[in-house]
């Protein structure tokens, strides 16, 4: 089976795991804090948290940003589940705006009439999670000027977008978004095995997603509400949780960022070989830029195709060997969300999009000739 993504890990990764397990900290040392750096200086911010997942790090950001019940989230209709989520685990009311069914990213557009009607009813959101599928950045500062006429935060939600570009900007510098996300899954661009990092320019924001990732404890004296008893105390100021990074993931990472430029190339060469040669009637997802995409996905569609004739495609190409996925099923379609009164018929493009895309493997070690396999045998159906 060929995958549909897959971490590339090489001699200098298990070195660099080696040397941390040869050390004397695997937990709580050195490596998280350089790791951290390096991932603020390639995508140009001040600060960064290194946390055990892009989940934890979606929470955290919206713990600090003061999201909790009575307060509203939106993100855009198709996404991961965590997207939404995170407004959920802070007792958050979640709701969705459509996506533009070509590329798949939320539509600026349906923002600006969602906050129109919004503000009319009293509904605002104080949380947007700003989603860049795929790899593709949304524009981020047209998203931010719409957002600011309303006093809406911005989380943007860069699970897959790391070593993307926003303008000519690296995705990550934050300067249209209060906090930037990212995951480091083993299909991700880059991995850590499994992480997240929340990147930000606030130094307020900062500090409280360091201290909510380590069970809201300080050992400062200065943030001791009642003061210290000694150099040995700890307090425990709010309540917080365990989402810390390992200095083993940290390692891994760090030597995973090293090599982003190469797998970014690698990655957009693989794309341009897909674009060229998809058989007809598949055409690629819409990339304005796509030597600013990171191609975490390659995402294929087929304009008018019906769910049944999807799911025939689907199971044909897995039983060639082809391990196409779908990202992602619309979060309004969940159970869950449907049973908190969500409507899927709300947002046509989001339906739009579902039904008609599908994931093809690209990941930097697929061959030529896998890749040629895949191709075929979407010819042949």
């Amino acid at each position: 089976m060929i995958p549909y993504g897959r971490q590339h890990i090489d001699d200098s990764d298990i070195k660099a795991v080696v040397d941390v397990l040869q050390s004397d900290f695997l937990t709580q040392g050195p490596v998280v804090p350089r790791f951290e750096a390096a991932v603020a200086s390639y995508c140009q911010a001040r600060f960064a948290v290194a946390v055990n997942s892009a989940t934890s790090a979606l929470h955290l950001a919206c713990l600090a940003l003061g999201l909790g019940p009575g307060d509203r989230l939106w993100t855009s209709a198709i996404s991961f589940v965590a997207s939404a989520n995170c407004g959920r685990y802070c007792g958050a009311d979640v709701d969705f705006v459509d996506v533009d069914p070509a590329t798949g990213n939320l539509s600026l557009a349906a923002l600006s009439d969602k906050l129109q009607q919004a503000a009319k009813h009293g509904t605002l959101p104080k949380i947007l999670v700003a989603v860049h599928l795929a790899g593709q950045s949304l524009n981020m500062q047209k998203l931010a000027a719409i957002c600011s006429q309303y006093n809406v935060k911005i989380i943007e939600d860069a699970s897959h977008a790391i070593g993307a570009k926003d303008g000519e900007q690296a995705v990550g510098h934050c300067s249209y978004s209060d906090v930037c996300v990212f995951s480091f899954h083993p299909v991700k661009p880059i991995t850590s095995g499994e992480g997240g990092m929340a990147l930000t320019n606030s130094p307020a924001l900062y500090q409280q997603m360091q201290q909510l990732r380590s069970h809201g404890i300080t050992r400062e004296a200065d943030k001791m509400p009642f003061g210290s008893d000694g150099d040995w105390y700890y307090a425990m100021t709010e309540l917080g949780f365990n989402f810390r990074m390992t200095d083993l993931s940290a390692a891994l990472g760090l030597s995973q960022l090293n090599k982003l430029p190469d797998f970014m190339a690698r990655r957009q060469a693989l794309a341009k070989i897909y674009d060229d040669a998809l058989p007809s009637p598949w055409q690629p997802l819409y990339i304005a830029q796509p030597s600013h995409c990171s191609y975490h996905l390659y995402v294929i569609q087929q304009p008018g195709l019906a769910l049944a004739e999807k799911a025939r495609l689907f199971k044909a190409l897995r039983e060639q060997g082809i391990g196409v996925n779908l990202h992602y099923v619309p979060i309004p379609n969940q159970p869950y969300y449907q049973n908190l009164g969500q409507q899927p018929a709300a947002y046509p493009g989001a339906q739009r999009y579902y039904r008609e895309s599908l994931t093809l493997p690209l990941f930097v070690d697929m061959s030529g000739d896998q890749q040629q396999q895949v191709l075929e045998a979407l010819a042949r159906l």
